[in-house]
């Protein structure tokens, strides 16, 4: 039975919200303010809407403004979930809202609570604000060390016929985005280069580009760029099926899981089968970094990746 709690309730609110607070911990950074919480809910209780579920569940909601409702919190104790409880508690906790004149409900949920955010989006609640943390620390060295340079590249198709590659870039191109100036050159060394200022500008649509020009032509394609003066990127194309992708600092844009950092080293056997490109010297050249310190300057490594490649710089 779902009720609102009352002055002779508060032990038993005190005690579902340290159970809330241990289960569901905030963040470690965050100073530990549990005993003024216990001291507020005296007078949530008298002023807000608290609302108990026997003595399994807890809600407690209030207004923050004219129109808007916070539910504060939702915790109903692990032996009574899956009965309803924490359904029953927000509608009685919205309803009570509501007359008080709320218009949208609020709450907060950790982004580590998968199983509550579910719920939560299934009963129609949907992001409207995000909070993202960094360590100081961490955040200083970031910005110390993060360039923001030039970011260019090249689409390198593996073709003699680079009338049939202008045609297919026209086609392509407008498809992608505006592009102001677009390059196709003649045939060197087996490769036809396309560049334009709409791939030159955004990465992901001159993969996009070589990826689809690797389809259409049925041949191999290289996309092969510098990254805010930073970094090096190919991505490797036979027949528009993905074969590897290169990164030379493959956590400069955030961490990732050990086995994406591995994949986004160089895989010099298929480079070499698909490129003729020396397997030695592209595991030589195409080395990966934790940071761009540690590998010459990306113009450079650029421009020595292109050489093993055999493609124009």
């Amino acid at each position: 039975m779902i009720r609102p709690a009352t002055a002779d309730d508060l032990p038993l609110v005190r005690e579902l919200w340290r159970a809330f607070e241990a289960e569901i911990p905030e963040p470690s950074w965050y100073d530990d303010d549990l005993e003024q919480d216990l001291e507020w809910l005296a007078g949530a209780v008298r002023d807000e809407t608290v609302l108990l579920a026997d003595d399994v569940g807890l809600a407690v909601a209030l207004m923050k403004g004219t129109r808007l409702g916070s539910l504060e919190m939702l915790y109903v104790r692990p032996q009574a979930r899956g009965t309803g409880l924490a359904r029953e508690l927000t509608r009685e906790a919205a309803a009570r809202l509501k007359e008080r004149g709320a218009e949208v409900l609020e709450l907060d949920v950790l982004a580590s609570n998968a199983h509550a955010r579910a719920v939560y989006e299934r009963w129609g609640f949907q992001t409207s604000e995000l909070t993202l943390a960094v360590p100081v620390e961490a955040l200083q060295q970031r910005l110390a060390a993060e360039p923001d340079g030039p970011t260019f590249g090249i689409a390198h198709v593996q073709t003699d016929d680079a009338g049939a590659v202008e045609r297919a870039v026209q086609k392509m191109l407008p498809r992608l985005g505006h592009s102001e100036s677009v390059d196709v050159g003649g045939v060197a060394n087996g490769w036809v280069a396309v560049r334009s200022d709409l791939t030159d500008r955004e990465p992901e649509k001159l993969k996009a580009l070589a990826k689809e020009l690797s389809y259409t032509s049925e041949s191999v394609v290289v996309a092969l760029g510098v990254e805010r003066g930073a970094v090096v990127r190919y991505n490797l194309f036979d027949r528009g099926a993905d074969m590897d992708e290169y990164l030379s600092v493959p956590e400069f844009y955030g961490e990732l899981p050990p086995g994406d950092v591995i994949a986004l080293g160089a895989n010099p056997t298929v480079v070499a089968r698909l490129t003729g490109a020396d397997p030695k010297r592209v595991r030589e050249v195409a080395r990966t970094s934790a940071t761009p310190a540690g590998l010459p300057p990306a113009q450079e490594l650029y421009e020595q990746i292109a050489d093993v490649f055999g493609v124009a710089s």
